[in-house]
């Protein structure tokens, strides 16, 4: 279980545009259950503060991490926007701190 937890993973910041319809949220959770069901999906949820949310993802780089951004249907259909960015996870394991 240790291994597991030293990955580089991927932080996608969902920017909701337009108000998200059923069929659209029906579709987004599909995608996060399939990212779930490969062991991609790290964390995800709304944001109570702010018009959007997160979705934190292991990628082997971020080309595949923009494939998979791209491939959520609240970008595909237009509801959202995203901002991709790169975590190095700090924990235990490497002393709370980036590896060298």
């Amino acid at each position: 279980m240790h291994n597991n937890l030293q990955y580089t993973g991927y932080v996608i910041l969902i920017n909701r545009k337009k108000d998200y319809s059923t069929y659209v949220i029906n579709k987004h959770v599909e995608h996060l259950k399939q990212l779930d069901k490969t062991g991609q999906l790290v964390l995800c949820g709304p944001f109570k503060d702010y018009t959007g949310g997160i979705v934190i993802i292991k990628a082997e780089s971020m080309n595949e991490a923009k494939i998979i951004a791209k491939s959520d249907p609240f970008i595909i259909e237009g509801f959202s926007t995203y901002e991709l960015r790169t975590l190095e996870l700090a924990n235990k394991e490497n002393h709370y701190s980036i590896n060298e």
